[in-house]
C-alpha cells in the first residue's frame, strides 16, 4: 500500500494549486485600485466657487475672503438668502419654478449671472433679455467705471426699464450688458457673461476690480450654485446604481469576470460513465435507512407508501402463483387482493387497503401500513410453508 501523505504535503500541493489563481485576483484588484485612484476628480464646472478648473470661480472667491467678505457656498433655494449682503445666483437654468418663488421671497440683494427668462420674470421684472453681442464697450456707469474696460467677450444684453442703471450698453440700440435695478426693497444686478468671473479670465483687464465692485462692496456674499438634478440631494427619480461611482462599477465587473474566467478554468468536462467498483462496501441497512431519512426529512410519506406496497407486492405474487405483473394491472386488482385475503385470513378490506390504498395521512398511519403489509406477507409465506 502507498503510504499516507502527510498533512504538510497536502497543503502545498493545495496552495500550489491556488496559487495562480490568488496572484490573478490580487492583479485584478491592483488594477482596479489603480483605475480608479488615476481617475479624474470631477469639479464642479461653470462658475462653481470651489472650482480650480478654468471656467470655475474659486479664485474669486479666494480675493474676495481675503478682502473681508466672507463667500458661503450653497445648494439650495432654501439657504440662498443674506440680509444685509449679496447673493450671487449662477446657473439660473437648474432652478424650478418653486426655486424662483422660494428665491423671490428672501432677503438680500442679487446677483443674476446669465440669467435666462424665468429667472428674469421672477427676479428682475421689468428687465428682458435681447440679443448676444461681442467687442469692447464704455462703462457708462458708476458700477463700473473704476474697473475700465471689462473683457466680456460674448455677452447677453437687456433691456432696462425706465431708472434703472444701465452699463456697457451698445451704443446703437443702448441694451446694456450690466443692469441694475431697485426691486422689492433690494437691488437686483443682471450681468450678461459669467467669464469675467472665472479662474482663467480674473486676471483679464479690470475683469477682478469689477467683481470687486460687484460683490466685495457688501460685507457679506452667499454664493448660490444649483446642483445638477441628477446630483445627491436633489429631487427626482435617482437609481442607486446612479449613486455608485464609476470607479467601483468597473472593480465589481472586473472582479465577475475574473470569476467567469475561473470558473471556467476549473471546470470539468463531462466524459461517459465509467463503470468502476465501489471503494467501499455499504450495507443494505444503511442504505435503507439513508432513503428513510430524506423521506422523513421531505414529508415524503406517498413515495415511502409506494415503495413499501410495491416491494410487498413483488414478493406476494410468485407466493401466491400468479406472474409479478399482475400487481401492477388494474383488471387483475380484484384477483389479487382475493387470493391475498383467503391466503392471510384478513378480510378483503384490510388487504385492498394494504396493497392498493390511499397515500398515508400522517407518520403514523405510514407505520401501520408498514406493520400490515409485514403481518400480511408473513401470513401468506408461512402458509405457504405448511403446505
Amino acid at each position: 500500500m502507498t503510504a499516507a501523505e502527510s498533512t504538510a504535503a497536502v497543503v502545498g500541493r493545495r496552495v500550489r494549486r491556488w496559487r495562480a489563481v490568488v496572484v490573478f485576483v490580487l492583479a485584478m484588484i491592483v488594477v482596479a485600485v489603480a483605475l480608479a485612484a488615476l481617475r479624474p476628480v470631477k469639479t464642479g464646472g461653470y462658475l462653481d466657487p470651489e472650482s480650480p478648473a478654468k471656467d470655475g470661480s474659486r479664485a474669486l472667491a479666494e480675493i474676495l475672503r481675503q478682502h473681508g467678505t466672507p463667500v458661503n457656498v450653497v445648494r439650495s433655494a432654501g439657504s440662498a438668502s443674506l440680509p444685509g449682503g449679496v447673493v450671487v445666483v449662477v446657473r439660473s437654468e437648474r432652478l424650478t419654478a418653486d426655486d424662483l418663488a422660494e428665491l423671490a421671497g428672501r432677503p438680500g440683494d442679487l446677483v443674476l449671472v446669465e440669467p435666462g427668462r424665468a429667472a428674469l420674470e421672477a427676479l428682475a421684472p421689468g428687465v428682458t433679455q435681447a440679443e448676444t453681442v461681442g467687442g469692447p464697450a464704455e462703462p457708462g456707469c458708476p458700477l463700473a467705471e473704476a474697473a475700465g474696460e471689462v473683457s466680456f467677450d460674448a455677452s447677453w444684453t437687456y433691456a432696462a426699464p425706465q431708472g434703472a442703471v444701465v452699463c456697457f450698453a451698445d451704443t446703437e440700440n443702448k441694451l446694456g450688458r450690466v443692469v441694475q435695478i431697485s426691486t422689492g426693497g433690494r437691488l437686483v444686478t443682471v450681468l450678461g457673461s459669467g467669464l469675467p468671473l472665472t479662474n482663467d479670465r480674473l486676471a483679464d483687464d479690470g475683469n477682478a476690480a469689477f467683481a470687486m465692485n460687484l460683490i466685495g462692496a457688501r460685507p457679506s456674499a452667499v454664493w448660490f450654485m444649483p446642483p445638477l438634478p441628477s446630483e445627491p440631494g436633489t429631487a427626482g427619480d435617482t437609481s442607486l446604481e446612479d449613486l455608485v461611482p464609476a470607479g467601483t462599477k468597473l472593480f465589481f465587473w472586473q472582479v465577475l469576470i475574473a470569476v467567469v474566467l475561473l470558473a471556467l478554468w476549473r471546470a470539468r468536462r463531462l466524459g461517459p460513465v465509467v463503470a468502476e467498483r465501489l471503494p467501499v462496501v455499504v450495507r443494505s441497512a444503511e442504505t435503507v435507512e439513508g432513503r428513510a431519512r430524506l423521506y422523513r426529512a421531505r414529508r415524503a410519506r406517498d413515495r415511502a407508501a409506494i415503495a413499501l406496497r410495491d416491494s410487498a407486492r413483488s414478493r406476494l405474487m410468485p407466493l401466491l402463483g400468479l406472474p409479478r405483473t399482475a400487481a401492477d394491472d388494474s383488471s387483475r386488482i380484484g384477483e389479487v387482493v382475493g387470493l391475498v385475503a383467503a391466503r392471510s385470513g384478513l378480510d378483503q378490506q384490510t388487504s385492498w387497503w394494504a396493497l392498493y390504498g390511499p397515500d398515508p395521512a400522517d407518520d403514523p398511519e405510514l407505520v401501520r401500513l408498514s406493520e400490515v403489509l409485514d403481518d400480511l406477507e408473513g401470513r401468506v409465506l408461512s402458509l405457504k410453508e405448511d403446505q
